[in-house]
C-alpha cells in the first residue's frame, strides 16, 4: 500500500511539473508573439515613391501622423542633397583629372597671358599626396597638376560608391533613402579628398565650396533643378498636399500604404498624370501589337492561298470516289 501511494504521488507531481512547463512555454511564446506584433506595428511606415517629372528619384519613409509640411521639407532636403552629391562627384572627377582650380583671376588664361600679366597664385602649397602628374586642362580652369594614378583610384572608387548610394535604380530594389545615408556619402567623399590632398583645398575650389555647402547656383542649370524646401510642394492623385494638414488626411491611417508622389516648385500647376501602365507593360503591349500587325499583313498578302488547299477543292468527293485524289502530275 505504501509503495502504491508513493508511486501515485510521484506520478501526480510529474504530471503537475509537465503541465507547469507547458504553461510556461505557452505564455512565453504568446508574450513573444505579442511583442513581435508591437514591433511590427511600430516600425511599419508609409513609403513615398518620390518622382520629379516622370522619372522616379528615391523612396522615402514617413508616418501617416506626420504633418505634410514636415514631410515636404524632409523630402526636399533629400532631393536637393542628392543633387549636391551629383555635383560633388562631377567636381571631384575634374579634380582627379586636372588638379585643383586656379585662382579666379587666372582662370581661363593661357600660361603666356599669366606671365605677361605677372600674376601669381598660391596653389603650390596644395600639393597632392604621392606627387602630381601633368595633365593640361584645355578649359583653363585648373592647374593641370593631377594626382598620381594611385590617388586617382582612391577618388574613383569613392565616387563610384557615392553614385551607387544615390542611384535611381534603388527604387526598383526597394531601398529607402535617408538624410543619414546622404550625410555619410558626403563624409566619405570628404575623407577621400583629404587623403589625396592632406593640406586641404583652396577655398575657391569648386570641390571645397560644395563640401562647405556654400554654392552660388545663380544663373546655372543646377539652379533650375534645385527645389528649395520653402518653395517645395508634393502632389499625389492629381492634387497638392496641403502643408497645414496631416498626411493621414489624404491617404488614410494605414501605415502600410505606398504612394507615388511628385515634388516640384509651387505655382507650376499640377504635374502630368501617371501613365496607366508602367514602362515594362507598355513594351510588352507594343510588341504584342506589332506581332499581330505582322500576322495580319501576311494574311492580307496571301488572301487567296486557301483556294489551293485540299479542303477547299469542290471536286474532292468525286476524286475520292473515282480513286484519283492522290494522282499528281510532274
Amino acid at each position: 500500500l505504501t509503495h502504491s501511494l508513493t508511486h501515485t504521488l510521484s506520478h501526480s507531481l510529474t504530471l503537475s511539473h509537465t503541465h507547469s512547463l507547458s504553461n510556461f512555454f505557452f505564455l512565453s511564446f504568446s508574450r513573444f508573439l505579442f511583442l513581435l506584433g508591437i514591433y511590427i506595428c511600430v516600425f511599419e511606415m508609409v513609403v513615398l515613391n518620390v518622382k520629379k517629372g516622370e522619372e522616379p528619384q528615391f523612396l522615402f519613409e514617413t508616418t501617416v501622423a506626420a504633418l505634410v509640411e514636415d514631410v515636404t521639407n524632409e523630402v526636399a532636403d533629400v532631393y536637393n542633397t542628392r543633387l549636391r552629391i551629383q555635383r560633388l562627384c562631377m567636381a571631384i572627377e575634374q579634380l582627379s583629372q586636372h588638379g585643383i582650380m586656379k585662382t579666379p583671376k587666372m582662370q581661363g588664361l593661357t600660361p603666356d597671358q599669366i606671365v605677361d600679366l605677372k600674376l601669381k597664385d598660391d596653389t603650390d602649397k596644395y600639393y597632392p599626396s604621392g606627387g602630381a602628374q601633368e595633365c593640361v586642362d584645355d578649359i583653363g580652369l585648373r592647374t593641370g597638376q593631377a594626382p598620381s594614378e594611385q590617388m586617382r583610384d582612391v577618388l574613383a572608387r569613392t565616387i563610384a560608391e557615392a553614385k551607387a548610394a544615390i542611384a535611381k535604380d534603388l527604387v526598383k530594389r526597394n531601398v529607402k533613402m535617408t538624410m543619414e545615408t546622404l550625410t555619410d556619402v558626403i563624409d566619405k567623399l570628404r575623407g577621400a579628398v583629404m587623403i589625396v590632398y592632406p593640406m586641404g583645398l583652396p577655398p575657391y575650389d569648386e570641390v571645397q565650396i560644395i563640401l562647405d555647402d556654400d554654392e552660388d547656383l545663380s544663373g546655372r542649370q543646377a539652379e533650375k533643378e534645385v527645389v528649395p524646401r520653402e518653395n517645395a510642394c508634393l502632389w499625389w492623385a492629381n492634387k497638392e498636399l496641403t502643408r497645414t494638414k496631416k498626411l493621414s488626411d489624404f491617404i488614410g491611417r494605414n501605415e502600410k500604404t505606398k504612394i507615388t508622389c511628385k515634388i516640384q516648385k509651387k505655382g507650376l500647376g499640377a504635374p502630368a498624370r501617371e501613365p496607366l501602365y508602367d514602362e515594362e507593360t507598355q513594351k510588352k503591349m507594343m510588341a504584342y501589337a506589332y506581332k499581330k500587325q505582322e500576322e495580319w499583313k501576311k494574311l492580307s498578302e496571301n488572301e487567296d492561298d486557301y483556294m489551293n488547299s485540299a479542303w477547299a477543292d469542290g471536286r474532292a468527293l468525286k476524286k475520292q470516289m473515282h480513286g484519283t485524289n492522290n494522282i499528281k502530275f510532274k
